[in-house]
This record gives structure tokens, sequence and C-alpha cells, in this order.
């Protein structure tokens, strides 16, 4: 994902609660997205909470279970580094195919936060650090906080 383009959205999170849902493997990497989703949600009013699972399997039911409990929004983030076998397209895709599962069946935003990456040095680069080149972490905070709004907005009508 390239920064270039990314539009200009509304991230006022007052009187919404969002739940951050993140996975633990590839330590540096899932902190500094935890950081970066955590910094937006912050500034922007939010009620935040943290849930963290095992791994980016994991993220879909745990989102699922938290936008049914009253999360307004979700905020997804994980980190898959393909191996040389294809248990990383087997991950990627049920973590995937998961997060847009648990967002359409309650019609309740989900962030996608999730680094499929070929090496720790592509996570590195998009884990919102010091000297990384993206914040995947925020933007999918961003993108979360938006979208609760534009549906928000819908079922106002």
């Amino acid at each position: 994902m390239s920064g270039e383009g990314a539009p200009a959205l509304d991230i006022d999170g007052t009187g919404l609660k969002v739940t951050i849902v993140s996975g633990l493997w590839h330590t540096r990497i899932s902190e500094g997205l935890l950081n970066g989703a955590r910094a937006v949600l912050d500034a922007s009013g939010a009620e935040v909470s943290v849930v963290q699972v095992p791994g980016s399997f994991e993220l879909p039911v745990a989102a699922k279970v938290a936008l049914e409990n009253g999360a307004d929004a979700v905020v997804a983030l994980g980190v898959i580094v393909r191996g040389e076998t294809p248990h990383f397209e087997y991950v990627a895709s049920a973590a995937t195919d998961g997060l847009t599962r648990a967002s359409l069946d309650t019609g309740k935003p989900v962030g996608f936060g999730v680094l499929t990456v070929e090496n720790e040095q592509q996570g590195l680069a998009r884990a919102g650090l010091p000297e990384s080149k993206e914040d995947v972490g925020g933007r999918a905070a961003e993108a979360a906080l938006s979208m609760a709004r534009v549906l928000n907005g819908l079922r106002a009508g």
C-alpha cells in the first residue's frame, strides 16, 4: 500500500466505541501498528479498548464478537510474513475473508491493518515506527473511524 493519493477522511471519534484487535506475532512490527492505531484513535476522541489475540488467524472471531458486543468499529492489526510453505496464503486469506465477513455480518466497519509481507523489513517499513515509511495501523484506524461516520449517516437517512 502506498501513501500516495490517500484521501482526507473524517476521523472524529466523538461518541464512538472502537476496539483494536491486535495479533501478537512479530512483536516489534505489531507494537508499531498498535501504537499508530492507538495514537489516531486517542486523538479522535473515541473510546478505545484493546484486545490482543495470538495471531492474524484469530483476528476475525475477536473482531466479530467485539462488534456484536457494542463496538461501533474495529481496527484489526496483524503481521503475516511469507515463509517457505503455503501457510502464508492460508492465513492471509482466512484473515481477510474472516474480517470482511465480520464487517458484513454486523454491518459495522473493520479497519484493515493486516500486513502481508515478503519479509520482516517490509513489515518494519509499514509499522509506523520512527524509521518507517508508512503507518498502516494509523491508516487502518482512520478508515474505521471514517466508515463508522459514513454508516451512521446512512442509517440516519
